[in-house]
């Protein structure tokens, strides 16, 4: 089993018997703390803060990271203590899912990823919108 303890005991856990899945940049089990302060971050597309969307998939992943960033901060938090991510893809392939994988450690440094769940869709809620990411973070307490 492949355990890390990070902030305030956020545990990630690869449980024997799972697939390792490091590679694919997440882990099987995140595990919060009794009485774990919590902010549930809404799903962050690829706009530019003046409303712009790139055509380009890589382009929209990074600037939906970014986006997905400034919102944990702007809890309190920091992109080292995401429990869990939902990420939603238009016309998902294993070419989106490697971009995805490049542009998450880009975003989040080396080390154990959060929990992920990836749906692939057939659209989002903007015209020319590929990628959505939305977060469970742990808080520091206080």
């Amino acid at each position: 089993m492949t355990e890390q303890t990070g902030c305030k005991g956020l545990s990630l856990i690869n449980p024997p018997g799972l697939y390792d899945p490091t590679s694919n940049g997440y882990s099987h089990v995140a595990v919060l703390p009794a009485g774990a302060r919590m902010a549930f971050i809404a799903g962050q597309g690829g706009e530019a803060v003046d409303g712009q969307l790139s055509v380009d998939f890589r382009q929209q992943v990074r600037q939906a990271l970014r986006n997905l960033c400034i919102a944990i901060e702007g809890a309190g938090g920091t992109p080292a203590q995401i429990a869990k991510l939902g990420v939603l893809i238009v016309d998902h392939s294993e070419t989106r899912l490697y971009i995805f994988g490049d542009e998450l450690e880009r975003a989040l440094g080396p080390g154990p990823k959060p929990a992920c769940t990836l749906t692939p869709v057939p659209r989002l809620a903007l015209d020319g919108m590929l990628f959505e990411v939305e977060a469970v973070v742990l808080l520091a307490e206080g």
